[in-house]
């Protein structure tokens, strides 16, 4: 197994780190007064949010997606805003557009650009996949460049920011798929699961009295921002990161790495964004585990969420409908550590 490095000696580092995990453990718990059970998803969601990246939840109706995003944003001293995607939603629709208004002053007619929701600081893109690829498209350039262009004009969106997505796996008439362009802008893509038979019993005591359980704000943004610096300080030997770089080649077929699954069931494997989202993900994750530096095991506890939906299945693949999941989980086996 390839060695870690040493953890930071500076103290300040050390304090910073520290202060970075106490902020992310304030966050989870929260979260965790509204969410039962779904912790892996919890510290998955917060991982992406301190590395800046963005975040597709899949599961059927009723497993709470939208109400954990909204308690996120809750927690949160940011703007939020939530758009639910139909067949019939434009672009402008989710970008803003240009109003002509009298100008009070001059008695003119000026044209006044009217922000859309994409303004906001997290923004919940609630069942993405029932928009039109051109809605969908929409999104591209505010997840990547953090900007809104519109006609002539580029618009910078305030940092930080966060798109949420939600998907419903099962329905599929009316539904668009999403293009691969814009998965891969997907920091991590989440499947949130059915609850526990314990945790039903929480879910029915909490949401069955009277009042909802309040959510106190405990993070607002120069704060996110700065935890984001103080996450990517957390270090990573070169072994450690060439292991990362090894999965994400592994998913490639006909690469050296590749698994047999790979082999037979993938057209075409995941880009460096994915070995990007290992790195920071790792990172975040080391910290959860009381470390000042990322280990091997870090990096195989946030290669699913980061791999699974940059895999692009061939025409085998998607006829026998082979998971991506399970391929991940090959990989994790087959390619070496070392």
């Amino acid at each position: 197994m390839a060695t870690r490095t040493q953890p930071i000696d500076d103290s300040r580092d050390v304090q910073l780190l520290e202060q970075l995990a106490r902020a992310r453990a304030t966050l989870v718990e929260q979260i965790g007064r509204r969410i039962i059970g779904q912790h892996k998803i919890v510290d998955d969601l917060v991982a992406a949010l301190l590395a800046g990246g963005h975040v597709l939840l899949v599961g059927v109706p009723g497993l709470a997606k939208t109400l954990l995003v909204q308690t996120v944003a809750e927690a949160l001293d940011l703007s939020f805003s939530r758009v639910q995607f139909t067949p019939d939603l434009m672009p402008s629709d989710i970008t803003g557009t240009e109003l002509l208004e009298e100008d009070h002053t001059t008695g003119r007619r000026v044209f006044k650009f009217a922000k859309g929701p994409i303004f906001a600081n997290v923004v919940l893109a609630d069942e993405i996949n029932r928009a039109t690829p051109k809605t969908q498209s929409a999104l591209l350039e505010a997840m990547q460049d953090v900007s809104v262009s519109v006609g002539t004009t580029t618009y910078r969106l305030e940092q930080p920011f966060l798109v949420l997505a939600t998907q419903n796996p099962l329905e599929m008439e009316g539904t668009y798929p999403l293009p691969e362009a814009q998965l891969d802008r997907f920091f991590f893509k989440l499947k949130v699961t059915y609850p526990t038979e314990e945790a039903m019993h929480g879910i029915l005591e909490r949401t069955t009295r009277d009042s909802s359980t309040p959510v106190t704000r405990v993070l607002d943004g120069a704060e996110i921002l700065e935890m984001r610096q103080v996450a990517r300080a957390v270090p990573i030997s070169r072994p450690i990161q060439a292991y990362a770089i090894r999965l994400t080649l592994g998913t490639h077929p006909k690469s050296p790495y590749a698994s047999s699954m790979v082999n037979r069931f993938a057209r075409y494997g995941a880009s460096p964004r994915a070995a990007q989202a290992m790195v920071l993900a790792a990172k975040i994750q080391a910290l959860n585990q009381g470390h000042a530096y990322v280990s091997v095991d870090d990096i195989r506890a946030v290669a699913l969420p980061a791999l699974r939906h940059r895999i692009l299945l061939n025409f085998e693949g998607e006829a026998d409908e082979v998971s991506t999941d399970a391929m991940v989980q090959e990989l994790l086996t087959h390619v070496s550590t070392a």
